[in-house]
């Protein structure tokens, strides 16, 4: 049976409090230094996958020895990021959730992509989000439901050039059949005022990123 969700854990930005999201039922998995950020805090990975470029052949050892798969690929003769090669992994499992922590940091092209990424699981209608300490991150093309998340704001990026058919409920600043251009910064800081709120579009792609400073 295909796991329920599937999280992910890349080399990023990580931090302790997101193994407090995990559940038992899990299917995890670790890319590059995500895996080694997972076993030395005593979680094994289903699988481990990368070029393990940014840890120590002694740090790869461990991780061999210790996760039942591990795929290792060249650093050079590679056409995808370790994450990548971690979502198409996560997407074999056909889950109904795709969780991504560790794919944001100091490398904005990289966390661009990860982002982007993310329209390639909503085309196989899997949810999937991303988290880190400051923000969390969801993409629709219907309908998404916000829930209160201890983030201060919710803000509504276009992915496509153009979003139509927006409306908000639960919003402070509510919206109702409005359309949203690339560029456009009218969906900026939002606030919840109430414990859910629901994001509705009739076209395109929109990000729902929910954050705090």
């Amino acid at each position: 049976m295909p796991a329920r969700r599937t999280v992910i854990f890349a080399g990023g930005e990580l931090s302790e409090l997101f193994l407090r999201e995990l559940d038992k039922d899990d299917f995890i998995i670790g890319a590059d230094r995500g895996a080694l950020f997972l076993v030395t805090h005593g979680v094994i990975p289903d699988i481990a996958v990368g070029d393990f470029d940014s840890i120590s052949p002694e740090e790869f050892k461990r991780i061999e020895e210790q996760v039942p798969r591990v795929i290792a690929c060249d650093p050079v003769d590679k056409d995808l990021t370790d994450s990548e090669l971690a979502l198409d992994l996560a997407l074999e499992q056909q889950p109904e959730d795709i969780l991504l922590f560790g794919v944001t940091g100091t490398r904005l092209d990289h966390t661009l992509a990860s982002i982007q990424m993310m329209t390639r699981v909503l085309q196989r209608q899997i949810r999937c989000s991303v988290m880190d300490l400051n923000n969390y991150v969801t993409i629709t093309g219907s309908q998404a439901t916000i829930q209160e998340r201890g983030y201060t704001y919710v803000s509504l990026l276009p992915v496509t050039p153009e979003v139509t058919g927006i409306t908000l409920e639960g919003f402070q600043y509510p919206l109702t059949n409005a359309t949203l251009k690339l560029g456009q910064s009218l969906g900026i800081s939002n606030r919840l005022v109430a414990p859910t709120g629901t994001v509705t579009i009739l076209s395109g792609l929109l990000l729902i990123i929910q954050s705090k400073d």
